[in-house]
């Protein structure tokens, strides 16, 4: 279960990598492309990501 639960945080930053950049305009070719948006919430779920991998790791299991 402890595995799951840190793949999922790593996807989390991942994705919300990928959201903040295209948000800021350094991916182009998608709709989210300079789209303010995506530059605010692509931190908030990497963030999220982060705090799920440090939960996941402490936990015993």
């Amino acid at each position: 279960m402890r595995a799951l639960l840190v793949a999922l945080g790593v996807a989390m930053v991942l994705v919300g990598a990928v959201w903040t950049f295209q948000g800021l305009g350094y991916l182009e070719g998608s709709p989210m492309t300079d789209q303010s948006i995506w530059a605010v919430l692509g931190p908030l779920l990497a963030g999220l990501g982060v705090g799920l991998v440090i939960v996941a790791a402490r936990r015993r299991g």
